[in-house]
């Protein structure tokens, strides 16, 4: 796959961008055969006989056949210049490494293991901390319940939609998604704070979190049903649209009870974000440390001064919409008035630009990717080279990055943090170092390299500090003309 074109570009671009003028177009398919084998659209055995006709004269699909059927299709098809080409290696590094790698486990909160793991930089190097984690189960915790605060007030909004309205259909969905974005891991950090693992450890259920979001997921859509029939029963009655949201307000704290009560239960009661906590640790050399304060006071005292996670922002490269855009998702979020979700769409290149500049100065960066595509965990590549498919089915996959959010191809479905880069003589980026949250056991001790061609195709993300980022993208961000797309959108898609 080539790289991701630097201007906005339409998605019908790519497979389908040979436009023929209609009279020239017209005379290729007269001279084609367009009669189908069958009339009515069925497969049919005479289908098959062919196509088995065809193969048995192709010897190389005869020994794809022979290797495939007893193989894993990834393994096999691995091409070996690509593994010999993304090498470990790279020439501009942040001068600090933290530890240990962290593993999210059969969890879906990689977006919270990475904010966490840009924010530790800063405070392993402050305090000289050889091993340390922040709580990424005191963010899950607060962020859960926020999400199920937020789904039954959007069910008290729009309870004038029916319950088969597609947006009803689609909030109802994956309605408290172990994942999240940006915006939303600033909404936790400045309403919650943070705190050290030590404090809010990790409990069976962070780690597994399925069996507790498919309990919760029940309860929800229930309590959603209770208090739009509520809704529906005062607005009949005649009462006022203040009073109707007030009553109907009080019957869903009544209900959220209900689901602090099995997240208590099931992942421990956390600290509250004003309560004084008092923090013990040992620093790399041995020496004791203590502190004390709360979640609140310890997120002031340990971030970066220079570079506050509220002062950073997402800058995308979505070729469906236009650049040097800011872009919006209807009714996704977690905390209810909180900070929106916002995008500044642009430039691949722009991306790229603020993420070299941002490791050069010693800062991690936070980006979304679909890690999914075309990457391999055991050797921790990622790499559009790095599967032979092409040739080994003579076929042509030729998808663009906006075709690919048309079709539900890609979306971004996962978080990490980039934390080295290797420029070639002209500074420009040929592989990132990539620090994910799986453990130490894919990919070189936890670390994944990624190629510059894998980050054109399937990067959709980085979060820059605006001092990083050029000043007419930060003007974008601080304006108010957001596109808002739907809810649906792939771009809402949580990582």
């Amino acid at each position: 796959m080539g790289s991701s074109p630097s201007k906005p570009v339409s998605s019908s671009e790519g497979i389908e961008s040979e436009k023929m003028p209609l009279a020239q177009t017209t005379a290729a398919l007269s001279a084609l055969s367009v009669s189908p084998t069958s009339t009515n659209g069925s497969l049919t055995l005479q289908n098959i006989s062919s196509w088995e006709s065809d193969i048995t004269l192709d010897s190389k699909a005869r020994l794809a056949r022979t290797v495939l059927s007893h193989s894993d299709i990834r393994d096999a098809l691995v091409a070996r210049e690509a593994t010999i080409a993304t090498s470990h290696v790279f020439n501009h590094e942040i001068d600090f490494k933290t530890g240990p790698i962290t593993n999210q486990k059969s969890s879906g909160r990689c977006w919270l293991f990475a904010t966490t793991n840009v924010l530790r930089y800063n405070i392993m190097k402050k305090l000289k901390l050889k091993d340390f984690q922040l709580s990424q189960s005191y963010l899950f915790f607060w962020d859960k319940l926020n999400k199920s605060n937020y789904y039954l007030e959007l069910m008290i909004e729009n309870a004038d939609l029916s319950v088969d309205d597609r947006v009803i259909n689609h909030l109802s969905g994956d309605l408290i998604s172990d994942g999240g974005q940006w915006d939303m891991a600033v909404n936790l950090l400045e309403t919650y704070g943070v705190v050290p693992q030590s404090i809010y450890p990790e409990s069976f259920h962070s780690s597994l979190s399925a069996p507790l979001n498919t309990l919760l997921k029940t309860k929800l859509r229930e309590h959603a049903l209770v208090l739009r029939k509520l809704a529906h029963d005062l607005k009949a009655a005649g009462t006022s649209a203040q009073a109707t949201l007030s009553t109907v307000r009080a019957e869903k704290e009544k209900l959220m009870k209900e689901i602090y009560v099995i997240m208590t239960a099931v992942l421990g009661v956390p600290p509250l974000p004003d309560a004084k906590f008092t923090w013990d640790y040992y620093d790399e050399d041995g020496r004791f440390g203590t502190w004390t304060g709360t979640p609140l006071e310890y997120h002031k005292a340990f971030s970066s001064k220079s570079y506050p996670a509220k002062d950073s922002f997402s800058l995308i490269n979505d070729p469906r919409n236009d650049y040097s855009q800011l872009i919006s998702i209807d009714k996704l979020g977690n905390i209810w008035g909180g900070r929106p979700v916002l995008y500044v769409n642009t430039e691949i290149q722009n991306m790229k630009a603020a993420v070299v500049k941002m490791i050069k100065a010693g800062v991690p960066v936070f980006f979304g990717c679909d890690v999914g595509q075309t990457s391999e965990r055991n050797l921790g590549i990622m790499d559009t080279a790095l599967f032979q498919y092409e040739d080994t089915f003579d076929i042509t996959l030729g998808l663009t990055k906006a075709q690919r959010l048309d079709m539900n191809e890609s979306a971004m479905t996962h978080a990490m943090v980039i934390s080295a880069v290797h420029l070639d003589a002209a500074g420009k980026p040929v592989r990132y170092k990539v620090e994910n949250s799986w453990g130490e056991t894919p990919g070189n001790k936890g670390y994944f390299v990624m190629t510059d061609d894998w980050f054109n195709e399937f990067v959709y993300q980085v979060v820059v500090p605006k001092s990083f980022a050029p000043k007419e993208l930060v003007a974008v961000f601080e304006g108010v003309n957001a596109k808002v797309l739907p809810p649906w959108d792939p771009m809402g898609t949580l990582a």
